[in-house]
Formats: C-alpha cells, structure tokens, sequence
C-alpha cells in the first residue's frame, strides 16, 4: 500500500459531502433494487412457482450460512477501519483487511465441506426433494461472505459505488442477461441452472470488486507492516456474528420455515411478498450506506452534539419516504403481487402484514448501527438473541395455524419487538435520541424556545 496517508481532519464530518454521498447512494440502491426486483420477477415467470420456490430456499440458505463463514468480520472491519482511519492506525487498518479476507476465506470453505457432508448424509437416511440443489448452492455460501466482506471494507474506505456497485448493479445484470439466454434457448429454466449460474455471475462480480478495492487501498493508505491484533479482532467479531446471525435468522427464517412446513411453492410466494415488503426500509437501508462509519468519526472525536443533530436529521429523512412507500404497498398490494404473475396474488395479506413490520424498522432509525459503530455491540446481543428466538418459537406455532400469513406476523412482530428495544438501549447508554418522534417534539420545542428568546430580547 503506497502513496499519502489520510488526515484525520479529512475524516472529519462534513454534512454537505454526507448528502452528496446519500445522493450517490440513493442512486446505487434505487438502481440495484430495482434489478433485483426484476430478476426475481422475470426468474419467477421463467420457472414457475415450484422452481423459483426451490431457488428461492437455497439462496435463503446461503446468505443464512454465509454470516457463520464471515465470523462477524464484515461489520468489524466497517467499525474499525473507520476507527483506525481516524487514528491513522494504518499498520492495524492493513492487517485486518488481509486478516479477514484470509480467515473468511478459509472459514467458508470449511463451512461448505462440512455441510456438504451433513447434506448427503441426511439424503442417505431420508431422501428429499432440495438435496441436489443444495449441495450445488452450497458452494455460494464463501462467495456470499466475501460480498458482505467486500461491501464493508469499501464502505468504510467511504467508497459507496464501490461496495455496493458490484453485488446489487453488476451481478444482477449478469444474472438476468444469463437467465433470459438460458430461458430463450430452451423456454424454460430449472433451479439448479439459476443456481449455478448465479455461483459463476457472482464469482465474475466479486474478482471485479476485489480488483479496484485493492487499487483504492494501495492508492489512499499510507505503506506500512501490517500488524494483527487478532485476539482483540475476534473478541470483536464473535459478538456481530452473534448479532449478524441472529439478525439474518429474523431476515432468513420465515421463508425457511414457510418451505420446510408448507412446500416450495408456498414459499417463492411468500418470499415475493418479503421482498417487496422490503422496499419500505429501503431509505433507512440508503442512509446507512453512508452514516455508519461517520457514527465512529463522530463518537471518536467526541462529538456527541453532532452526533445527535445528524442521528435527527437522517431519521426524518427516513420517515416520510418510508411512510410513502408503506402507504402505496398497502393500498396497490394485489397489483404489486400480481407482476409476479397471477399466482403470486394471493400473498397480499403477507405484503400487507410485513409492511407494517418494516415500517416500525425504519422509523426507530439506525438503532443497530449507532450501537456497533460506537462499541456498544455487547450491550445488544441479548436483543438480537431473544429476538430471534422469539422468530422461531412464534413461526413454528403461527405456521400451522395460519400458514404463511402466520409467518408474515411472527416476522412483523419481532423485527418491531428488536427495533424499539435498541432504541431504549440507544438512549440508555449514547444518550442519543433515535426515533423520529424526538425530532418532530425537538424541533417544536426548539421552534418556542427560539419564539420565547425573541421576545426577550424585544423586552
């Protein structure tokens, strides 16, 4: 890594650059979400409910197993390297980026050789349907950990088109162009062709990533022995692991659950409506991007005033799209679900249900980053574990009784469970207000106190 060091005052918050950075996000996001909203409409089109349902449970299990195979590293080296950037620990900075990518790497393939065991031995005892489509999507588990690495490593060398550019802009055109050639030729696509495709259009994405991630950090990153302070990295790491695990068994478990109890069919319905639910946090998801790692400038330097003036600023920025976007999915739910055909209408009331949940998620604000990014990652695993927990128990019993509108229900109520509980926590232990409801009653407040000053004056 060669050439000039950063700064410390160039780490510094500058809120005209941060809503330029939101604008390049808000770009990057709305692009790579509308892609992947395409690809899963027109792969659901091109291969049926049955197979998209297959697809769909595979690459839930991947992104699942792929927060074990990172070992919490990617969340680790957001909050560090944005640290060290502003200490100019450029000696630690280098060691995590090669600490990390060596033992995620390592980790992942581990990972898929022991699950590929425990696969076929289940499919010699008793056979069943997903088994060859697993043990092909296995082997997406190290590539989906390397995104997640990828992403946040760019992220916090504050390079937004960078981190997300590749996975949610380049592979899902690789995959949809792929998908249409596979589709025209023989007018019809299987899940294990989709699956190994999207393993070979992920790997083209990921050597293109690493490429101008490693230029960035040999151009920006002063040269120096790397050093590797692992036992202080993995004390680190176990905890998000713990949260990231616990989080994405919220994010991963319903649609699952849906297609271990009720079938493959049921769940690339469901899991249609999840995907679109998503699209009410999608302004919460934008603003991260770029705020998390200024959540560590600012605590670093111990500015806490800025800290909550910019906490109070995204969240209202959140709460009026989120609002907007909740409002159109409630009211236009049965057009929305049926692009995915005709078929896929029946899961209105899930979209309906699940919407609600992820309004509660972007209203308290980035409760989960503002805990990570300033150290506090300890005080929340407790949440995000009996969160999850609770996801499961309350799956397993609203499943059977009410199918997968059980499972949109079970989702909404934990994922607003864990969401208002960090915002306590938050407030606890930052003394910082997070949800949106502080900033209408703050600026009401300020607005008579700034009445009442005038008048004083004028007496």
């Amino acid at each position: 890594m060669t050439q000039t060091s950063l700064s410390a005052k160039s780490d510094s918050f500058n809120f005209s650059a941060l809503v330029k950075d939101v604008k390049v996000a808000l770009i990057i996001q709305l692009t790579g979400l509308l892609l992947i909203y395409l690809v899963k409409v027109f792969l659901a089109r091109w291969m049926g409910k049955t197979e998209y349902g297959i697809y769909e449970y595979v690459i839930s299990w991947s992104l699942l197993l792929a927060i074990p195979a990172g070992l919490g590293f990617p969340r680790t080296v957001l909050r560090l390297i944005s640290e060290y950037r502003v200490k100019q620990d450029w000696g630690r900075l280098g060691g995590i980026i090669r600490g990390s990518l060596l033992l995620t790497i390592l980790n992942s393939i581990l990972l898929c050789l022991v699950s590929t065991g425990l696969i076929l031995l289940l499919n010699h005892y008793h056979s069943f349907a997903y088994a060859k489509p697993l043990l092909i999507g296995i082997w997406l588990v190290p590539l989906q950990a390397l995104v997640q690495l990828f992403l946040e490593t760019a992220r916090a060398m504050k390079d937004v088109t960078l981190a997300y550019a590749p996975s949610l802009v380049i592979w899902p055109i690789l995959l949809l162009s792929g998908g249409l050639f596979f589709w025209q030729r023989n007018h019809a696509l299987r899940s294990i062709t989709t699956i190994e495709m999207a393993m070979v259009m992920l790997a083209i994405a990921l050597s293109f990533q690493l490429w101008l991630l490693w230029g960035k950090l040999n151009t920006e990153v002063e040269q120096t022995t790397p050093i590797y302070n692992y036992r202080e990295w993995i004390s680190i790491a176990l905890v998000l692991l713990l949260q990231a695990g616990f989080k994405e068994i919220l994010n991963q478990t319903d649609i699952v659950m849906v297609g271990s109890v009720i079938g493959a069919e049921e769940a690339g319905i469901y899991s249609a409506a999840v995907k679109t639910a998503e699209w009410v946090a999608f302004s919460l998801q934008t603003v991260n991007i770029v705020v998390a790692p200024v959540f560590t400038t600012l605590y670093v330097q111990g500015d806490r005033q800025e800290l909550q003036n910019l906490v109070s600023k995204v969240t209202v920025w959140m709460f009026w799209s989120s609002l907007a976007v909740a409002a159109i999915l409630i009211i236009f739910a049965q057009p929305v679900m049926r692009l995915f055909g005709s078929d896929f209408v029946v899961a209105h009331w899930q979209l309906k249900i699940l919407v609600l949940g992820q309004l509660v998620n972007a209203l308290c604000g980035s409760v989960g980053f503002l805990l990570i990014m300033t150290g506090h990652q300890n005080k929340a695993v407790f949440i995000y574990g009996y969160a999850a927990l609770s996801n499961i128990v309350l799956n397993g019993v609203l499943i059977p009784i009410f199918g997968s509108i059980g499972a949109a229900i079970a989702t909404s109520l934990t994922m607003a469970m864990w969401n208002v509980w960090l915002s306590f926590l938050v407030i606890k232990h930052l003394g910082i207000y997070p949800s949106v409801f502080y900033s209408f009653f703050r600026r009401k407040g300020d607005r008579a106190l700034d009445s009442s000053s005038g008048n004083n004056s004028s007496n």
